[in-house]
């Protein structure tokens, strides 16, 4: 099996921040933020009052019960605040699980919101002195931990019953499984609890503590009891010492580390001579006899991934609770033991990137299908040595499984987290400190140290700052710059981005304007069009580690050389540490940078008529519409049954409206843009400083926008536009939901992609919203973002025109991109493809499923999708998200063979198309639905050759002999 990245380092976990639309914003944080506060000094917090919750829904005084035995549950009433908070902006506070309905709290409709909400607010209660319940956590009766552990039982027997959910849930439920609680009161917990009471009775003051071990205990207690008999040692009754030191015993029992012989009482639970049970006989027969730490982590990490694989079998839904705790159990004793296995050789480190990664297969931070593709990269070498090769490619799945845990994690909590951190900015350390206490940390970790035994043996490294643990820091596209190192910590949303600045982002903003260079801690996808501008335009771009980039903080400010090679290799020093021959590269830069000019000599704009997509081929590209167009009449005629209808508005029809004058102004909307670039040359040639003139350009262009976006359509487009869209779409203007998208003539060019950098109109029906669309659409070129790539890359930004497109919408059940060569690779013979599910997927930096399809006919998935939600468009216009699971895969076998067929015939028939001037690569963009390719763009695949081809940048990544021999034995 060849290796995803050959020549590049193993990184360390890549703890990602993205947010997800589905939860949305909150209305009000700041209102949010003050009842909090608020609430933090309030005895009763986000309570109003105690009341029993009777089991015939009436509700009682505190001080009178419901009628007959087990008839209710007492505890907390919310305050109305708290629940308008919860109606309005689906945020609950001070969450009590008693009487609250099972399938609300499972909140299926909002991606389990609720649920990860009150395991959020667990770890805000734990580093914040209770949080928003710092008083009412001594608040008697508001919470009841014999009814929470009641209502977790039965909530968890509810939800475990159900096979589909935990085959779809599986990481969120184990993890769920640590925070609600669930364990039945054994004769210790309810010793525990009334010595506790027995004490605060003849000792008041003792009353805080009582009030919690009856709330939410937590292992904290035994401390704090200790502290509180130490203390107060000349108030307490002698007499109630002993009952102090038996409930210290009793806490000391409830949260003792765990052993083997708590695994029996799960056991039993489970039905008896099914391989589930099997499987945990064998494992209370086998561990106690285990001498070593390894033997004992590896019979655990084979136990989980075993009992993963069962749970799913038909058992009752309090069997499938007990695997569940098994698991989390599994973890528990696999981070303690891990700690005492050193490995001093290579084998034995081998061993144990291998152990770590099937434990955290069987723990949910990978699906199991993920498990099954990789794990091939993973098998133990069988002789004495292994090569050098065989070397990376096990370092790079390991390295995979690392990055794809902390993805999961990432994507099932980073909405609630996103949802809170605008009034609660501790919520943001929810994802470090989920992910620190799992077997992911100790993964990281060896993964890390694998990467240096390999660095080392490749003679291939890093040289990033002197910072530590630089295997974490991979290329992604190649080129140099120096300027001013920036790392952003903030929200990017209103950033002011400088071009001649390196940024280091938690994740690289979705419309990123011109930088010098950048790094992220998420790669996000490689053919997303932030990644493909980067590569196009020779702009460094490296991945690096949560920790790397809190590392390089300390740097922040500091003029910097920044390189990425071609093979990965990153370096990043202070200016004034530069060699000359590193300076001699800005000279030669200067001296061969050509601005590229957009080609106006063949646009005709004589005929303003539109036209339908099978009027349209590539011959027309630049002439009479922008590549997207032409292409895809091109990608109408070669594939007729899998490209949808279209209208094309050619440049002519824009140029039309261009040359109408203003209302209100006394010039056209074409002169106004025209004369505000001739005035930007003027302020050239009098000397005026690049920046006053950018300035003035920005705000010249942004009222021309804000005019194009009123302009009024002619009539005789109106009129054309309805009956040519009858004609190709069979139903009249606003029966049909469309996409409008941009199309200008200064996208796709041969040195020069343009990706992403103008609109696209999302799924409109509505006539009014189409034709607003349209002018939108036109508005766009002269947005700041598309400008200021234009403006630096293109001599005659003046001169673009956008013709539009408009093709029905297609509500794709998965979509991506396809580019006809191995990004990783450098392959023209390999194949890249990107997917998500829903529409628009990967074009927009999406954690998406990415697979290589070599040439030979095998394939290997480079990363598995990780996004929270989808996009659906529905019939009626608009869009909606929904959530997603990743237990199956998104692109089938038949799916990639389909892929494959259509790359051959795209390179075999299209460079002998008329009009297509490049023998490829090709980026496209598609979809499938219902089993069916639809195509929805082709333009060549640009990449920056001189990057690519830099002496300096093949000399810092030094190739190695992958057939180079390593002996296992060798000592680390």
């Amino acid at each position: 099996m060849r290796s995803r990245f050959i020549y590049i380092l193993p990184a360390f976990l890549i703890l990602t921040a993205l947010s997800s639309p589905l939860t949305g914003q909150v209305s009000n944080p700041e209102a949010i933020k003050k009842l909090i506060l608020k609430y933090k000094t309030d005895a009763r917090g986000p309570y109003l009052d105690i009341r029993w919750f009777c089991k015939d829904g009436s509700t009682r005084a505190a001080r009178d019960p419901c009628p007959g035995e087990k008839q209710g549950h007492q505890h907390a009433r919310y305050k109305d605040e708290v629940k308008r908070l919860a109606e309005k902006d689906h945020i609950f506070l001070g969450q009590i699980l008693t009487s609250t309905p099972h399938e609300d709290f499972w909140d299926g409709n909002k991606a389990q919101s609720r649920l990860k909400q009150y395991q959020l607010e667990l770890y805000l209660r734990n580093i914040d002195h209770g949080w928003v319940n710092q008083r009412a956590q001594f608040y008697r009766g508001a919470v009841q931990v014999e009814d929470e552990n009641e209502w977790g039982i039965e909530f968890y027997q509810w939800l475990l019953a159900d096979a589909d959910k935990i085959a779809t849930h599986y990481f969120l439920i184990r993890q769920s499984a640590k925070d609600i609680p669930h364990h039945a009161e054994n004769n210790n917990t309810q010793l525990v609890r009334a010595l506790s009471s027995e004490i605060s009775d003849t000792y008041p003051a003792f009353q805080d503590l009582r009030i919690k071990i009856h709330g939410l205990p937590d292992a904290k207690l035994i401390q704090q009891v200790q502290q509180f008999q130490q203390s107060e040692k000349n108030k307490i009754p002698a007499e109630l010492n002993p009952k102090f030191d038996a409930l210290i015993s009793g806490l000391k029992i409830m949260y003792r580390p765990f052993d083997v012989s708590d695994f029996i009482v799960h056991r039993k639970k489970l039905p008896l001579g099914m391989e589930a049970d099997n499987i945990m006989l064998k494992f209370v027969q086998q561990y106690p006899g285990l001498t070593t730490p390894a033997a004992r982590c590896q019979l655990m990490s084979q136990t989980a991934l075993q009992l993963r694989r069962q749970i799913i079998t038909p058992m009752k839904g309090n069997a499938r609770l007990a695997l569940i705790d098994i698991s989390n159990k599994l973890e528990s004793l696999i981070n303690q033991e891990i700690s005492q296995w050193k490995p001093t050789s290579l084998k034995e480190l081998l061993a144990q990137v291998y152990c770590l990664s099937e434990a955290a297969a069987g723990f949910g931070f990978l699906e199991l299908w993920e498990w099954d593709q990789l794990r091939k990269a993973m098998e133990m070498p069988g002789g004495k040595s292994m090569t050098l090769q065989e070397l990376s490619e096990f370092s790079d799945a390991g390295r995979q499984i690392a990055e794809w845990g902390a993805g999961m994690v990432r994507a099932n909590y980073f909405p609630v987290i996103n949802l809170y951190k605008d009034f609660e900015p501790l919520a943001v350390g929810f994802f470090d400190d989920r992910v620190r206490s799992s077997v992911l940390l100790h993964l990281g970790l060896a993964v890390s140290r694998l990467g240096d035994e390999f660095a080392r043996e490749a003679d291939f490294s890093n040289d990033v700052l002197a910072i530590p643990d630089q295997s974490a820091i991979r290329g992604l596209n190649p080129g140099y710059a120096a300027g001013q190192l920036i790392v952003v910590t903030e929200s990017t949303k209103d950033m002011v981005l400088s071009p001649d600045k390196i940024y280091v982002f938690y994740q690289a903003p979705e419309n990123l304007k011109p930088v010098a260079g950048i790094a992220t801690v998420t790669e996000g996808n490689m053919v997303s069009h932030v990644q493909l501008l980067a590569r196009n335009l020779g702009i460094p771009n490296a991945v690096v580690s949560k920790e790397n980039m809190e590392a390089i903080r300390a740097f922040h400010l500091l003029d910097v050389f920044y390189a990425v090679s071609n093979k990965g290799t990153v370096i990043i020093k202070p200016w004034f540490t530069m060699a000359p021959w590193e300076f001699d590269l800005f000279k030669k830069k200067k001296e061969r940078e050509e601005k590229i000019s957009v080609p106006v000599d063949r646009i005709l704009l004589d005929n303003p008529a539109i036209l339908n997509l099978r009027q349209v081929d590539a011959t027309q590209s630049g002439k009479l519409c922008g590549p997207k167009a032409a292409n895809l009449g091109q990608l109408k005629k070669m594939f007729p049954d899998n490209v949808v209808e279209g209208i094309v508005l050619p440049f002519s029809i824009f140029r039309q409206h261009m040359d109408q004058t203003i209302p209100g102004q006394k010039t056209t909307y074409w002169n106004m843009m025209y004369g505000t670039f001739k005035e930007g040359e003027r302020m050239r040639s009098i000397g005026a400083t690049e920046a006053d003139i950018e300035a003035f350009l920005l705000h010249g262009l942004d009222s021309l926008r804000t005019f194009i976006k009123k302009m009024p359509l002619l009539p005789s487009f109106k009129s054309e536009l309805q009956q040519q869209f009858l004609s190709a779409f069979g139903q009249p203007l606003g029966k049909v939901p469309v996409f409008v998208r941009s199309d200008t003539n200064m996208e796709d060019l041969k040195d020069f992609t343009g990706a992403g950098l103008n609109l696209t109109v999302f799924n409109v029906v509505d006539v009014e919203k189409i034709y607003q669309g349209v002018r939108d659409v036109w508005a766009s070129p002269y947005t700041e973002r598309s400008f200021k790539w234009r403006q630096r890359y293109l001599n005659n930004p003046e001169n673009v025109f956008p013709s539009i497109v408009i093709i029905p919408s297609v509500d794709a059940d998965h979509s991506g991109v396809m580019i006809t060569k191995g990004v990783t690779t450098g392959s023209d013979k390999d194949i890249t493809v990107a997917f998500n599910h829903g529409v628009g997927g990967a074009v927009d930096g999406q954690a998406a499923e990415s697979w290589l399809l070599y040439a030979d006919g095998t394939d290997l998935l480079l990363t598995p999708a990780r996004e929270s939600s989808y996009l659906s468009i529905p019939a009626t216009g608009g869009s909606v998200r929904q959530p997603v699971t990743f237990e199956k895969r998104i692109l089938s076998p038949a799916d990639l063979k389909a892929l494959r067929e259509l790359a051959a015939r795209i390179l075999r028939e299209l460079p002998n198309a008329p009009g297509i001037s490049t023998q490829g690569p090709f980026d496209m963009e598609l979809g499938f639905k219902d089993d069916k390719m639809w195509l929805f763009q082709v333009r060549p695949f640009v990449e920056n050759k001189q990057a690519a081809a830099s002496v300096y940048l093949q000399f810092i990544s030094p190739a190695f002999d992958g057939g180079q021999s390593v002996s296992l034995d060798m000592t680390i």
